[in-house]
């Protein structure tokens, strides 16, 4: 029930003695490893709860930390605080944050009922599922806004907006479908999606990939996480290392191979540069530090780079960073030939009518292999744009 907000309210309050006992001194704990009545919470815990804790006071929509609202001299006697030995009865502290406790008011749920519904994707016609799309409003100032992005189904949606800056994005259920967020964003979730790519502005905090099946990730970004993924494969320029989770299995890691042209001015937004890049040395977590099985690094012979088909302002014309040695010469090889094959072509003295055949025969063999690819499905999905208008605007 990761998109329930009131089962991770129920869970937490549920389990609170549980959490807080971890956070207690041994000398705070009895002879069985529990609490007593008697138990002090240190203030430097409370502190450290604040990195999953916040709240506001009497709804004044100022966001502040635990360890702040814990420390206001109206709640002393609700939680126990003594100035004293500066620590929390730990008995008060419990049954104050129980009852102090709610659903996240910008979370995921709100987002869905009450958010902005955003008309971004089509709804497909003869089917069961529809597109949900919304974002939360911007009610906390503090807070960076959140993005849901649900069951969007065989389709190319494209997206440079004022809305997604900064944002929290939540990927969810998409199958078969192009997506590109290209605006500098907070972190992206993407989760239970299958045969799908996904082209992502800068992100400045985490991206993190769930049972996902037969997706392309390509970004920039300051973390890769990933878990419970099968046949995946991640374009990425990080400064640190991807982290490889349970229950993966056949991912592929590549060089970050595209650009837009508002890409570098996106990336010094998130504070993000070129280098260092460990693109290339995943780290292999809750397993086996020694078993390579379960990832490889995409060899220069499968590689091509990808091409962002929109226009936009900007001065970004190549990848950033350019691209590793062995990458780069697979492609000038590439290139080479397609050269040799042009001046062959140029040079056979083919008359009109045969010049006709041979450009028959090429456009046949290249929509069989588009076909064969199921790139066919992305060409035909991209709208050319409107005169005077942008088609990655909005």
């Amino acid at each position: 029930q990761n998109w329930n907000d009131q089962e991770h309210l129920a869970f937490v309050q549920s389990h609170l003695l549980d959490m807080l006992e971890l956070l207690l001194e041994p000398e705070q704990l009895s002879v069985s490893s529990h609490s007593s009545c008697s138990s002090l919470v240190s203030y430097e815990a409370v502190c450290a709860l604040s990195f999953l804790l916040e709240g506001t006071v009497s709804n004044s929509g100022t966001v502040r930390p635990l360890h702040e609202l814990a420390l206001r001299q109206p709640c002393h006697g609700h939680n126990g605080y003594s100035k004293v030995c500066r620590a929390f009865s730990l008995p008060k502290l419990e049954s104050w944050l129980h009852s102090s406790l709610s659903a996240n008011p910008v979370g995921t749920t709100v987002c869905l009922k009450a958010g902005k519904k955003l008309a971004w994707a089509q709804q497909v016609e003869g089917t069961t599922r529809r597109a949900k799309i919304a974002c939360s409003a911007r009610v906390v100032p503090e807070v960076s806004p959140m993005v849901i992005m649900s069951q969007v189904y065989r389709q190319t949606l494209a997206k440079s907006s004022d809305t997604l800056v900064g944002a929290h994005v939540r990927i969810h259920r998409c199958n078969e479908s192009f997506i590109y967020l290209l605006s500098p964003l907070r972190s992206v979730t993407i989760e239970k999606c299958r045969n799908s790519t996904f082209v992502l502005g800068p992100v400045e905090t985490s991206v993190h990939v769930q049972s996902c099946d037969n997706v392309k990730v390509i970004v920039v970004c300051h973390r890769l996480s990933l878990s419970s993924t099968t046949g995946c494969t991640f374009h990425t320029l990080t400064p640190t290392q991807p982290l490889i989770l349970l229950g993966n299995q056949a991912v592929s890691f590549a060089p970050f191979h595209t650009h837009y042209p508002m890409l570098e001015d996106h990336m010094a937004q998130v504070g993000l540069a070129t280098l260092p890049n460990y693109w290339d040395s995943p780290m292999l977590v809750c397993g086996d530090s020694g078993d390579t099985s379960v990832f490889r690094l995409l060899p220069p012979s499968d590689f091509y780079t990808f091409v962002i088909p929109f226009e936009m302002e900007g001065d970004t014309t190549e990848t950033p960073g350019g691209l590793p040695q062995e990458y780069q010469e697979v492609l000038s090889q590439r290139e080479q030939k397609v050269r040799v094959w042009q001046r062959m072509v140029k040079e056979a003295g083919l008359t009109r009518d045969q010049r006709k055949q041979f450009q028959t025969l090429v456009e046949n063999k290249f929509y069989e292999w588009l076909v064969q690819t199921g790139n066919r499905q992305q060409l035909d999905s991209l709208v050319p744009p409107a005169p005077g208008s942008k088609q990655a605007a909005g």
